[in-house]
């Protein structure tokens, strides 16, 4: 009885301040939108004048930076340098991101204890149920975010790696059709929509504002962070170094990397079998052994019954 009283009386409290926030809001809308209507007017209220910015600029955003700075005073210098790494090889290495990445941190950190100290109080269970649920929302806030970040850097390298086949070809043929190598790139960039292609073309963005191709092609390995593709770099830059020819090296490379695409399906058939086991064992087998053998078993009982 005194539980549902607690929750009927935090229910209440919340529908209070969701009401008077709104409320709020409502208010606020209004005095915007109608100064908005005094274009040739100045507005001499400061608190007025402040209105007239959305609410993003207002609230949200100095949060957002104090957030940041709190996150960027304890986050250490290495994970920090390593969380960058991650946000570029995901193609997504401004600082904003960086940024909303840490506001994420922080706040997963602070909910910690109060997920604590909430489960303790509110959820039904005892014993092993109640510290395993507890464990559980732990590890999610404190491992969550840097697992969604590495699933999908994974996800991204995966996709430039059974490309990259496919897109040197259309540069073999391109270059032998008598383009050059920049022009063969940039018609394979417009022709084959991607995250190779976004890098291949971020990398032009980088010759054409003055960079060599080779300091260019050494920063593409560095962001993506993918053996084939470092492979194909290296490549390029021995051929510009030594003098061979860019179509022969550029055939060469295609032709590994089909190979190296289907080695790497192969290894992921041989999983696949090994990955079976663990739920067969635990989940299939089980319910099977029920299946055949509870019949079996409760007609023993009954006879020596």
């Amino acid at each position: 009885m005194q539980l549902t009283l607690a929750l009927i009386g935090i229910g209440l409290c919340i529908g209070l301040l969701l009401w008077s926030a709104l409320s709020q809001a409502e208010e606020k809308s209004v005095i915007r939108s109608s100064l908005r209507q005094l274009d040739g007017y100045e507005v001499e209220n400061v608190r007025d004048s402040e209105l007239l910015a959305p609410v993003t600029e207002r609230a949200i955003a100095p949060t957002m930076a104090r957030i940041t700075g709190l996150g960027k005073r304890f986050t250490p210098v290495g994970y920090a340098d390593t969380v960058r790494h991650k946000l570029t090889s995901l193609g997504r290495g401004d600082q904003e991101t960086y940024d909303k990445f840490l506001v994420i941190r922080v706040i997963t950190i602070a909910l910690t204890p109060v997920w604590l100290i909430g489960a303790l109080i509110w959820v039904p269970f005892s014993g092993f149920l109640l510290w395993a649920t507890v464990g559980l929302g732990i590890f999610i806030l404190v491992v969550g975010p840097d697992a969604m970040l590495n699933r999908r850097v994974e996800e991204r390298q995966h996709q430039i790696r059974i490309a990259l086949p496919d897109v040197l070809d259309l540069l073999v043929i391109s270059v032998e059709a008598g383009l050059g190598f920049e022009q063969a790139l940039d018609r394979t960039v417009a022709a084959v929509p991607g995250p190779l292609t976004d890098e291949f073309a971020r990398m032009l963005g980088e010759v054409r504002a003055g960079s060599s191709r080779a300091d260019a092609m050494r920063a593409l390995d560095q962001r993506v962070d993918v053996v084939e593709l470092r492979s194909f770099v290296l490549a390029i830059l021995q051929a510009d170094t030594f003098g061979v020819s860019i179509g022969r090296v550029l055939r060469s490379q295609a032709d590994e990397m089909r190979v190296k695409r289907r080695q790497i399906a192969q290894e992921q058939a041989q999983k696949a079998p090994v990955k079976m086991l663990i739920p067969m064992v635990f989940c299939i087998f089980p319910a099977l052994f029920v299946i055949v053998l509870g019949p079996a078993v409760i007609n023993i009982y009954e006879n020596f019954t």
